[in-house]
């Protein structure tokens, strides 16, 4: 079973290798045609959303619990979090070929990273001083076990409470599949 550090390394790998991908299209550098390119930032949505979703449920919470500092590492994160969803929706209703698309990517991009190396760096050092390794792979399992439920869109009026969450959030996320399934998003 892995732990919740794995899970959530997994998932900053996985966005990392997207949001390189897109940065190097905005260089010029093996730029991606604007088909690939909306998939791409597609994708990068609707991990960054379940990803976003799963972690306010169950490690914000987990910071809060048992860190003596963990309310002010869980605030930060949670704001930084909450102004990626304003611009991930607007980006999800956004083409390559908008104007506003490539200044909206150009924000993400690094604020995505910075928020990563807030996690791996300032967050989690003292989180997994404090877990045991059964209750880091408890979180690594609910973690996952909510991303396969979440919603694929981010939601950023949405609040980021568990309890909301934990509620609302299957019903949102089965409208998000469902408009997913008739669009075709997320297919490729």
């Amino acid at each position: 079973m892995s732990d919740v550090f794995s899970v959530l390394r997994a998932d900053h790998r996985e966005v990392e290798e997207m949001l390189a991908a897109l940065a190097a299209g905005q260089d010029g550098a093996a730029p991606i045609r604007s088909e690939a390119r909306k998939q791409l930032t597609d994708k990068l949505i609707i991990e960054s959303s379940k990803h976003a979703a799963a972690e306010e449920q169950y490690f914000w919470p987990a910071v809060r619990d048992h860190l003596p500092n963990g309310n002010e590492l869980a605030d930060h994160a949670v704001g930084q979090e909450a102004e990626a969803k304003h611009v991930l929706a607007r980006l999800d209703k956004l083409s390559p070929g908008d104007a506003e698309f490539e200044d909206l990517l150009s924000k993400y991009i690094p604020a995505a990273r910075e928020h990563i190396r807030y996690e791996e760096d300032a967050v989690w050092p003292a989180l997994s001083d404090v877990l045991t390794t059964a209750q880091a792979e408890d979180l690594g399992k609910n973690i996952t076990e909510a991303k396969k439920i979440a919603p694929t869109r981010p939601h950023p009026h949405l609040p980021p409470h568990p309890g909301v969450l934990k509620t609302a959030g299957p019903a949102v996320a089965t409208a998000d599949k469902v408009r997913d399934a008739m669009s075709g998003r997320g297919e490729n």
